[in-house]
């Protein structure tokens, strides 16, 4: 059974830096490319980030250049490292694959995501 589960949140003043962590299981963590999306409160989700399982990435125009989305194999575990934080970045971010995996229900599966909340 697929477990996702995101890390890292909290509260940091704008221009601050925080690093999100997923960790995977029940999946061949490997073989995904894996992907960041985040919803702020009145908004869909919107997609943020990929790193294919070769390592290639990519980033939504909002956030290139002040995020950098990682993985560690090992660890079935991928990170985003948000710098130069603005208040627009707050909301709660969630990690999945790429194409967004399937629960036992047959319906996209999320894990319960990390709050980002940008605010002095």
């Amino acid at each position: 059974q697929v477990q996702l589960v995101e890390s890292g949140g909290g509260l940091v003043q704008p221009g601050g830096s925080l690093r999100l962590s997923c960790a995977a299981s029940g999946i061949i963590f490997s073989l995904y490319d894996m992907t960041w999306y985040r919803q702020a409160p009145g908004k869909r989700r919107e997609f943020i980030s990929v790193i294919t399982n070769g390592g290639s990435t990519n980033y939504a125009d909002s956030v290139k250049g002040r995020f950098t989305i990682s993985r560690d194999n090992a660890k079935n575990t991928v990170y985003l490292q948000m710098s130069s934080l603005k208040p627009e970045d707050t909301a709660v971010y969630y990690c999945n694959t790429n194409p967004i995996i399937k629960g036992r229900d047959g319906m996209d599966y999320w894990g319960k995501g990390t709050l980002v909340t940008v605010s002095s």
